[in-house]
């Protein structure tokens, strides 16, 4: 599965209202969290539709993910990030990577209800917005996370990101096999396959991120493929590879 770098970019498709004659905002630092299954004869995504009261990709199925809270990089974890994968994370950014990874972790939880860690006290006291979490048993780990993506929102949208896109296995990743749970966030939670979650209503940035799930699942290696860096500069797209 090959989706072309800038169909991420296209200005049509992704709900939201273009507002030209604003200020561009500034990108807030984000992660996301594509879990994958492997448990039937095709490799499963965890997807849901957000809201339709949302400004920002209103009615789209998205993975579960969310912009970096300042107390996700303190957060204590029983695991960090495989060197190469925190290598390519430091790529023109000032935040500690573990940061992205945490945040990932807790948008997954807060969206999804689902635990990705490991069974055990939390190592230390957790922060606010961790203390649910928490209270459940279980501790964040890094390790079981890939990068594969990065992405920032065009200029010419009235909300921007500057998210990172990680993938693990959900079978390695989750603490248990509860079944995701829908709530204010998203809703219509369910596994798809690869074709089915193409043929949902998707962000562009969404649907080119699937295709590099692909290339990885393709690959049978998720370093063997470098995450892409998409954004816009002063003479347009700009796609690099990390």
């Amino acid at each position: 599965m090959t989706v072309k770098l800038g169909s991420a970019y296209d200005k049509e498709d992704d709900g939201d209202i273009i507002q030209k004659d604003r200020p561009t905002p500034r990108p807030k630092d984000a992660a996301t969290l594509i879990l994958v299954r492997r448990d039937q004869a095709q490799p499963r995504l965890l997807m849901g539709k957000r809201s339709g009261r949302h400004t920002f990709m209103p009615d789209k199925y998205v993975f579960p993910g969310g912009r970096v809270d300042t107390a996700d990089g303190r957060v204590p974890s029983l695991s960090e990030f495989r060197r190469p994968v925190e290598k390519k994370l430091l790529h023109k950014t000032r935040r500690k990577p573990r940061a992205f990874g945490l945040t990932a972790i807790r948008e997954t939880f807060e969206e999804t209800g689902l635990i990705v860690g490991r069974a055990s006290a939390f190592p230390g006291r957790p922060a606010h917005d961790w203390a649910k979490y928490a209270s459940l048993g279980a501790a964040p780990c890094l390790k079981g996370l890939t990068f594969i993506g990065r992405a920032i929102t065009p200029p010419y949208r009235p909300k921007r990101f500057d998210a990172r896109f990680f993938m693990a296995e959900a079978e390695d990743v989750l603490i248990d096999e509860r079944p995701p749970v829908d709530g204010a966030e998203l809703h219509d939670l369910q596994w798809v396959t690869l074709d089915d979650a193409m043929a949902l209503d998707l962000p562009n940035v969404t649907r080119f991120m699937i295709g590099e799930i692909g290339e990885r699942l393709n690959q049978g290696d998720v370093d063997a493929v470098r995450p892409p860096f998409l954004r816009w500069t002063p003479s347009g797209h700009s796609r690099e590879r990390i």
